[in-house]
């Protein structure tokens, strides 16, 4: 396994990473579940991502069970959890957001289901238009202070937020963001490779990616439509449908299949291909994978063999090829 700090934190987390979205609590019960956790540690993985939100509280507690139960020495993985969307199936309004009251329920309540008595990261999920910046840097601050958190950060915020948060955590003496989860992947680039840039060097902005395979698309098999028992047929995830329906759709998927043909011409497959990609920007501190079998978990580690032979000839071929 690859190894990686997290931005300018000394954490080091492992380079492919582990979570749970769209899978726990849905498509994996808790023996598999069992499973793919045991392997991805066995294979190095330090860091598994969750999220309050997942499966409604389901997925932290199919991972904290599955985590108490393996007993893997608690100094030796971090565990994330996320907040905004709550994990009620209809969150009142007290139940969501990034309000002091909800940042600090929601820790304790991902406390209890994952079965830890801190999280190593804890992220605010989506930005909160009804809730002033400087009320949840300073929640956040507090919870850090009394030993919950250690790091926290955000995901899918703009990088003006970012920096706004930031420039109140230092003005106020309080802990800032380390670290950022966005979506990236060669179909989604713009965030992580334009936006985010200057974070990096000016507050040491960490990244931990998600769907490095674009929901799966990546992998070439939905050249031929929606399969039954794929991620884009599962119900409430329509909006992914979007993405190889109709025009828009019909030019991703001819991207997609210039990309698969290459990875074909290079004898690679293009999942781990796709994934090394994702490793070769140093600006990534993890990519997270996520399985339902575990034959699915070990082909994607291979993007670690892959990795090396991404050099700049070929990082331009995939780029041509996608577009």
């Amino acid at each position: 396994m690859l190894y990686r700090r997290l931005g300018r934190t000394g954490l080091q987390v492992s380079a492919l990473s582990f979570g749970a979205w769209v899978t726990f609590g849905t498509s994996v019960g808790r023996g598999e579940a069992r499973r793919l956790i045991t392997q991805a540690f066995d294979a190095g993985i330090n860091f598994f991502d969750n999220a309050e939100t997942y499966a409604k509280g389901e997925a932290e507690k199919i991972m904290g069970d599955v985590l108490a139960d393996m007993r893997f020495p608690r100094d030796a993985y971090a565990v994330s959890s996320k907040v905004f969307f709550g994990a009620a199936a209809e969150p009142s309004p007290m139940q969501k957001g990034l309000s002091r009251k909800h940042v600090r329920d929601a820790c304790d309540a991902a406390l209890k289901r994952l079965r830890v008595d801190y999280l190593d990261l804890f992220f605010c999920h989506r930005p909160d238009p009804e809730t002033p910046i400087d009320e949840t840097v300073w929640a956040m601050d507090q919870l850090v202070r009394a030993g919950k958190v250690l790091y926290w950060g955000t995901s899918e915020w703009s990088a003006d937020a970012i920096a706004e948060a930031d420039r109140i955590a230092k003005a106020h003496h309080l802990i800032g963001p380390s670290m950022e989860q966005p979506q990236y992947s060669l179909l989604h680039r713009e965030r992580v490779e334009r936006e985010y840039a200057p974070l990096y060097d000016t507050i040491g902005l960490g990244t931990t990616t998600w769907s490095p395979l674009a929901s799966g698309l990546l992998t070439g098999k939905y050249a031929a439509g929606i399969p039954a028992g794929s991620r884009l047929a599962t119900p409430g995830y329509e909006w992914l449908q979007k993405k190889v329906q109709g025009e828009e759709g019909a030019a991703t998927l001819a991207r997609v299949q210039r990309f698969t043909a290459l990875a074909a011409e290079l004898g690679l497959d293009p999942a781990p291909l796709a994934i090394a990609w994702c490793l070769a920007n140093p600006r990534v501190s993890s990519v997270i994978l996520g399985a339902t079998k575990p034959e699915q978990l070990a082909q994607n580690l291979t993007a670690l063999d892959v990795l090396p032979t991404i050099d700049a000839a070929t990082k331009a071929r995939i780029d041509a090829a996608v577009g």
